[in-house]
């Protein structure tokens, strides 16, 4: 027998549970891409140049010594 004083609106299962659920992932979705095209609009223009491609190693932490950013 089901407890008579559980409130019903905590009761997250069903529809109204996968309706709430749809919608903060929506929204999740949604901050999401915002924040990913203001970070993208903020870096468009910041160009670099690569001082010495010879230099340049595969997966080295000491790549990042062989470019600069042209302002």
């Amino acid at each position: 027998m089901e407890n008579p004083t559980r409130r019903l609106c905590f009761n997250l299962n069903g529809l109204m549970g996968g309706l709430i659920a749809t919608v903060l992932l929506l929204a999740i979705l949604f901050f999401l891409t915002s924040w990913d095209i203001s970070v993208q609009k903020a870096n468009a223009q910041n160009y670099y140049k690569i001082k010495d491609p010879q230099g340049l190693k595969f997966n080295s932490p000491d790549n990042a010594k062989h470019y600069e950013l042209v302002k």
